[in-house]
């Protein structure tokens, strides 16, 4: 991470429009401040050269501006002061003011913009006037310089954090989300897989054969999609499916399927694996536990900005799976990973709604961006 910031921190380029601008409206801002004044006063100087001068007296800490940016941040007198840091500071503020009486001493001697009738200064006394002159003028410039900096730096320091922390969250949460999904396949698997050796034994090696298969398409699908915490209900869907076959070799005609999800819902995204977990403890808690077996009827709707689905399955006359309290590892990981996922903007619940079914509802925030242009 430190590499990173340094390389960065190396080829960070010099902002040279904000420099130019910032010291052109101070330079503005000094020369109108003297020449109108004085002029509105009658007094006589070469106002256009005047002008001129007190503008152009600020280039030299328009150019040392990056120099100052870059101390700055190596030595922060604001954060963490040090005698090195205070010592570099004063040698740069030092080496700027000469340079800037310079400057204005060598525009004024060749200028003479206050229209000096027979002009008797030296180069070098107007360079220490100047240089006298603008002792509390550049300790104020050049704090201004390094009050920016730190601003501008502290403004840095607060993203890079913020997006630091979003990346660690980002990946702390997709960690749990992959651990989560990996709990819910072996059980499935294990079950296809015996269903598959009893389809042998019973010498339906045709049967076993599509098992199989669809157990391989299932598997190739959940591979594919592993890594994505979202995805769009039409892939859900089509997932669910591609399970429900493989459970079909198993119950045959005693498990009965129907799926009702408007096409325009199909779009909207939800988390991955969120119909699966509901099939497979329909199957589990009730249709493997009726001799006849059931029904599983799954159903989509759209009620303002939510996306609402709801799963009904034959059951037990009396079947602990309608108590909430008791929902099963794969219910338990989908609540966990829908909180993860949304907060406290989803609804999951479960009740009896009749003596033979129960039902699972789930209630999201619709993307309607994805549905919308669908429809």
């Amino acid at each position: 991470m430190h590499a990173v910031d340094g390389t960065s921190s190396r080829a960070r380029s010099t902002p040279w429009l904000a420099i130019a601008a910032l010291w052109l409206v101070i330079g503005v801002i000094d020369a109108c401040q003297t020449v109108f004044p004085m002029r509105a006063q009658g007094m006589h100087h070469a106002w256009v050269a005047l002008f001129i001068t007190l503008l152009a007296s600020w280039l030299p800490w328009a150019l040392a501006t990056p120099v100052v940016m870059e101390l700055t941040r190596r030595y922060p007198l604001f954060r963490t002061p040090v005698a090195q840091g205070i010592m570099v500071h004063a040698a740069m503020l030092a080496v700027i003011c000469v340079m800037s009486a310079a400057w204005y001493a060598l525009l004024e001697f060749t200028l003479n913009p206050w229209a000096v009738p027979n002009p008797t200064d030296s180069y070098l006394t107007l360079m220490l006037a100047k240089l006298t002159y603008d002792v509390l003028t550049s300790l104020v410039a050049y704090a201004l310089i390094m009050g920016i900096t730190e601003f501008v730096a502290s403004r840095e320091r607060l993203a890079r954090s913020q997006t630091e922390a979003a990346e660690l969250r980002a990946e702390l949460s997709e960690a749990k989300l992959a651990a989560l999904r990996q709990q819910l396949e072996p059980h499935f698997i294990f079950n296809a897989l015996n269903s598959a050796c009893g389809l042998v034994r019973s010498h339906q090696n045709e049967s076993a054969v599509r098992m199989l298969v669809g157990l391989s398409d299932y598997l190739r699908s959940a591979a594919e999609r592993s890594q994505r915490p979202l995805v769009t209900l039409g892939d859900e869907v089509d997932y669910l499916e591609k399970y429900l076959d493989v459970q079909k070799f198993r119950f045959g005609a005693r498990l009965q399927v129907a799926i009702d999800v408007p096409a325009e819902l199909l779009p909207a995204m939800v988390p991955s694996l969120l119909l699966q977990p509901l099939a497979e403890n329909a199957i589990k808690h009730g249709i493997s536990r009726r001799v006849d077996g059931g029904a599983i009827q799954l159903s989509g709707s759209r009620v303002t900005d939510k996306l609402r689905l709801a799963m009904r399955n034959t059951a037990p006359p009396t079947d602990s799976q309608a108590d909430s309290r008791g929902l099963g590892i794969g219910l338990s990981n989908l609540r966990a990973r829908m909180n993860m996922l949304y907060g406290d903007g989803y609804e999951l619940t479960m009740h009896r709604s009749d003596s033979e079914s129960v039902e699972v509802h789930i209630t999201l925030p619709l993307q309607r961006d994805r549905v919308d242009a669908h429809e």
